[in-house]
């Protein structure tokens, strides 16, 4: 680690292996760490390899803001903006920038936790090199799975991400999701929900497991905490059909009948299951009163995948029909709720799908990634719709890259 300033213990340390002994020494010690002790903990091991100025950013439920988290040792400053700020960069593209500064490197590094961004790490160094650049990769996804391991059990990272007041339903379905992000080299996927603090009915869930990405959708019909009530019983059964290892028709007549028990006939949720074989490119689905997807190819909306559909679940449809595509590399399936197609100022139109496909259109040309997309697609839809909405509005992304991974698995 050449060229860093002293910190009060003296000059950093370059000696053979020191690196291995400080990763090694914070896994040790984070383990036994009470939650409030985590960040002084990171502070200060930072430290040891030179960094001052440390920060933990955390982005906020609408996916705005990379929010400081607050803690001693750490410096605590003015959130920034996701889409126009380094740590933004950093955060949504998911590699590291630096910026030099008057008194050194500003590093901005990805919090990664296997494949989702859990946030971001921010130092400042006298001078970089490659070997701090490794270094500081292994600590910053050593700081990411520690912070998502302490999250567990405290609410001190939820508060810090919280902008303002969070409905009983939205805090209902934000514990129901699974990462809003995943990436591995065959597939991407990226979800995110509106209004953030205030949904109610909307959710989506997904398990990569093997070969076969699973993916749902759902709509529970009305607002508060019914919806969410509804909707937490249908992810449920969705989950607890997929891990039973069932086929689309059988997972949708299992939620079907769990809806229809728990609430009665004048009750529906919405759905749409799928199946993406990341190896082959093989997309199945089944389609319960959603809105169709979208096929994205080139950066081009090409077509909606069409497909019979059948009654939302609750209603007691027949055995569905499975929709089938094979997607070619690089395509792109844009999954969303009617919400965000239906919004409308009183005595005007609905937003609607064409206006809805323009917008795809625009930002699959001005953004890369997945997570990058869907964020800004959902945010310029709600500017463009008055900035509120009347309705949760979902989008969900999926982007089929194909391929093997099995080289990933092998030591070098």
């Amino acid at each position: 680690m050449a060229g860093k300033r002293p910190t009060d213990t003296g000059a950093v340390d370059r000696s053979e292996g020191f690196g291995e002994r400080l990763l090694g020494v914070l896994l040790d010690r984070a383990h036994e760490m009470p939650p409030q002790l985590i960040a002084p903990l990171i502070a200060e091991e930072v430290a040891k390899v030179g960094g001052r100025h440390v920060s933990i950013l955390l982005q906020d439920y609408a996916q705005l803001l990379l929010v400081p988290l607050p803690g001693r040792g750490l410096t605590v400053g003015r959130p920034e903006l996701i889409g126009d700020s380094h740590a933004g960069a950093a955060f949504l593209y998911g590699a590291s920038v630096e910026v030099p500064q008057d008194d050194g490197v500003r590093m901005y590094l990805p919090l990664l936790d296997g494949s989702d961004q859990a946030g971001v790490l921010a130092l400042t160094l006298d001078t970089v090199d490659d070997d701090d650049r490794r270094l500081l990769r292994r600590l910053s996804g050593l700081v990411a799975d520690i912070l998502v391991t302490k999250h567990s059990y405290t609410d001190q990272f939820f508060l810090a991400r919280r902008r303002e007041p969070m409905s009983l339903a939205a805090e209902i379905q934000w514990s129901l999701l699974p990462p809003l992000a995943m990436s591995v080299p065959q597939v991407a996927v990226a979800g995110i929900l509106e209004p953030a603090y205030s949904v109610a009915g909307d959710s989506f869930d997904y398990a990569l497991n093997e070969d076969i990405l699973h993916v749902a959708m759902v709509d529970a019909m009305g607002h508060g905490l019914d919806a969410a009530t509804m909707a937490t019983v249908a992810v449920g059964a969705y989950r607890h059909a997929r891990r039973a290892e069932i086929g689309l028709s059988e997972i949708y007549a299992f939620m079907d009948r769990a809806i229809a028990e728990q609430f009665g006939p004048d009750h529906f949720v919405t759905a749409q299951m799928m199946r993406l074989n990341i190896t082959t490119g093989h997309l199945q689905w089944v389609n319960a009163g959603h809105p169709s997807p979208l096929l994205i190819r080139n950066r081009q909306v090409v077509r909606q995948l069409e497909g019979p559909t059948t009654l939302p679940v609750g209603f007691g449809g027949e055995q569905p029909q499975i929709s089938e595509q094979m997607l070619q590399r690089g395509d792109r399936v844009l999954c969303f709720t009617d919400g965000l197609i239906e919004e409308h100022e009183a005595g005007e139109e609905q937003f609607g799908e064409e206006q809805l496909i323009r917008w795809v259109n625009r930002i699959e040309h001005t953004e890369k990634g997945v997570r990058a997309v869907v964020r800004s697609l959902s945010h310029a839809l709600k500017q463009e719709r008055g900035g509120s909405t009347s309705d949760d509005a979902t989008l969900f992304l999926i982007e089929w890259r194909g391929g093997a991974a099995d080289h990933l698995a092998v030591l070098e």
